[in-house]
């Protein structure tokens, strides 16, 4: 399923397709209490959180590998017009969503 072809573009050069219907993978990641003390400090001397960058990384990767779950399970051949959203829930939790069309290619 990793191999289906997901874009943030509208078309596919050279492929016609249906549109089979919106899709989405959502995730929320939550901070372990390691990565909240090291947050704390960081936040004193400044710079990048790598931790939390690590996180948002992973969730990224979670809510793609659903958006094509959800594709798959739709009979889609690809998911065009892809994009994120995200937002802290909580000061220690955050969501991800990956959003697009669904679309089956047309022979």
């Amino acid at each position: 399923m990793s191999d289906m072809l997901v874009t943030t573009t509208e078309k596919i050069p050279g492929k016609d397709y249906e549109i089979i219907g919106e899709v989405f993978g959502l995730t929320t990641q939550s901070k372990n209490i390691v990565r909240n003390i090291g947050a704390g400090l960081k936040n004193i001397v400044g710079g990048e959180i790598k931790d939390y960058t690590q996180m948002m990384v992973e969730a990224r990767d979670v809510s793609i590998d659903r958006l094509r779950e959800n594709a798959a399970a739709m009979g889609a051949d690809a998911v065009v017009m892809m994009r994120f959203d995200s937002g802290s829930i909580s000061a220690d939790m955050q969501s991800v969503a990956a959003y697009g069309t669904a679309v089956k290619f047309i022979d």
